[in-house]
């Protein structure tokens, strides 16, 4: 059991409003809309044989959570590095939050609509 790798994963969402000031003008992106965006935090290591688990839920929520609420009925625009916030800037930007306080991170998932979503691996 010790050596098994598994993946966890913790889901989340928010609302919030972006335009996306580098596409062409007349995309439909370019003009200020919202989402009510779900994403997934994923996790990936070694179970830990003293308590059975990987990380406890919990703590990846706690994590998470204060990233959400930066998020979360905002214009991501005015956030601090979300300028052009496409759904890979933002799942690089939640990635960068989170990798500091979360070092089994594997895997950010930021869905906008029911059939778009961008998976991103921290540059591996």
């Amino acid at each position: 059991m010790p050596s098994d790798v598994v993946e966890l994963v913790k889901d989340f969402r928010f609302e919030a409003a972006h335009f996306l000031p580098h596409v062409p003008e007349g995309h439909k992106c370019r003009r200020m809309h919202g989402h009510s965006f779900r994403g997934e935090v994923a996790v990936r290591g070694t179970i830990d044989p003293a308590v059975g688990w990987l990380i406890d839920f919990a703590d990846l929520k706690r994590a998470v959570d204060p990233i959400v609420d930066r998020l979360d009925h905002y214009l991501l625009n005015e956030i601090d590095g979300l300028q052009n916030p496409t759904s890979e800037l933002l799942a690089i930007w939640i990635w960068n939050q989170l990798a500091p306080k979360v070092p089994q991170l594997y895997r950010i998932t930021i869905e906008e609509t029911c059939s778009s979503r961008c998976h991103y691996y921290g540059g591996t």
